[in-house]
């Protein structure tokens, strides 16, 4: 097989030893090779400027904060119901075909949103085709970002045995950074545009990144790590057993969408919050406080240590999240938020990292694509949840009411952590006797 790499670097050589005396992050490019990491970076930034770039646009082009709220949902719904389904065709049929059919879909999809917004009028028929295109480009938007993670898990399992579990910890902390990174510059980058040139403009340039950087991301040699299930037909019943996802996979997913609904409501908790300092449109830059210690926090775990398992570590950095959670009830001002929301990331980065981990130690062969899609579909179900439930208590109670979500969130990651350690560790007594 061809070195995934694309450097002539071979995980497990005397060039990843000496990478791995330097520092564990300068592993990350010996193992897939110096362009997959920018390459992966900026091409799941498309994802990370749809929905707000959907609510920027139809809210410019109607004038109605409820059409644009119906179309970003439309986004929305179609992720979560789309990922899952690339997923799984990516299992089957490999990662190179269906990113890059994604990307010509989802590019002429958001094309598509861009010519019916703009033509958008008070017609129901026009409204329903606006929905029907902004499902459409959010159910073909490719995953990069969980596909990404599966080529990590691929390559990893190929280091030296006292290499491996801290490579993957390495590269899943790395990925927890790069999404935190672009899911804060990705809605930045549409309000700059939107403000100061053209409220379409941060559609077409996502299509325009979709359409050049998944296709590269696609092509990249990484994506020979990762071998398609396909099974030939009469292969017996062990082989057939192989396509099947164990129950156990649902506790990650659950852990995602409580994830998704602390994130969606502490957003629309701190939109009622900032409503009464300086306006809800700053509720943006007090969530990216979060963002940036939560990225910094994600990044340390490569450097924990490895007798801190993975239930110890889902259970204490969550139920760490829950209690720092109760915090956000007490800021009275805008800098006293500022410093919660700072202190309140520290634990969020660790439990996606370990959330994301466990997942793919309880995925079955040749279904990773299908789990790690299916996790980031938790997410953005759960933050559709969490933005309603938030939304309507701060409406009817204010922001105090609105921050009870998220501490119920974060309890019940934890107690889903509690789940996650029984079956770890029936899965490794599992293991250890077959």
């Amino acid at each position: 097989m061809a070195t995934p790499a694309g450097n002539g670097t071979r995980p497990g050589s005397s060039a990843a030893g000496d990478t791995a005396r330097r520092g564990r992050f300068t592993r990350l490019p010996a193992l897939a090779g110096r362009s997959f990491i920018p390459i992966g970076l900026f091409a799941r930034l498309p994802l990370a400027m749809l929905t707000v770039g959907t609510l920027t646009m139809v809210t410019s082009v109607s004038g109605s904060y409820a059409a644009g709220g119906a179309a970003a949902g439309a986004v929305g719904i179609g992720s979560a119901l789309g990922a899952p389904l690339l997923g799984a065709l990516a299992d089957r049929q490999g990662q190179r075909p269906v990113l890059i059919t994604a990307a010509i879909i989802n590019a002429a999809a958001v094309l598509g949103l861009i010519l019916a917004a703009t033509g958008m009028g008070t017609s129901g028929g026009i409204q329903a085709t606006v929905l029907a295109v902004a499902f459409t480009a959010g159910a073909s938007c490719p995953q990069v970002g969980p596909l990404a993670r599966v080529r990590w898990m691929a390559l990893t399992s190929r280091s030296q045995a006292m290499d491996r579990e801290r490579d993957l910890d390495t590269a899943l902390s790395y990925e927890r950074t790069a999404d935190e990174v672009t899911f804060v510059l990705g809605p930045a980058l549409v309000g700059i545009l939107a403000s100061l040139l053209a409220p379409w403009l941060p559609l077409a340039l996502a299509a325009a990144m979709t359409i050049t950087l998944v296709p590269a991301f696609a092509a990249h040699p990484t994506h020979r790590a990762v071998r398609p299930s396909r099974r030939p037909a009469g292969d017996g019943p062990r082989t057939k057993a192989l396509g099947k996802i164990p129950p156990a996979v649902a506790l990650p997913v659950f852990a995602m969408v409580c994830m998704g609904t602390f994130f969606g409501s502490t957003q629309a908790a701190l939109s009622s919050f900032s409503a009464g300092f300086a306006g809800s449109e700053i509720a943006g830059l007090l969530y990216a406080a979060m963002g940036l210690s939560s990225a910094a926090a994600a990044l340390s775990v490569a450097y924990w240590p490895r007798r801190f398992s993975l239930s110890w570590r889902w259970i204490l950095s969550a139920g760490l999240m829950a209690a720092l959670a109760g915090l956000l009830l007490v800021p009275s001002s805008l800098g006293s938020m500022v410093a919660v929301l700072l202190i309140l990331g520290l634990p969020v980065g660790p439990v996606m990292v370990t959330v994301f981990a466990v997942g793919g130690a309880v995925a079955p062969a040749g279904r990773l694509g299908t789990v790690m899609t299916g996790l980031a579909s938790g997410i953005v179900a759960g933050t559709a949840l969490g933005s309603s439930i938030g939304g309507h208590l701060a409406e009817t109670g204010g922001h105090h009411e609105a921050f009870l979500v998220p501490v119920c969130a974060a309890l019940a990651l934890a107690l889903l952590g509690g789940a996650a350690a029984v079956v770890l560790r029936r899965q490794l007594h599992h293991t250890a006797r077959a």
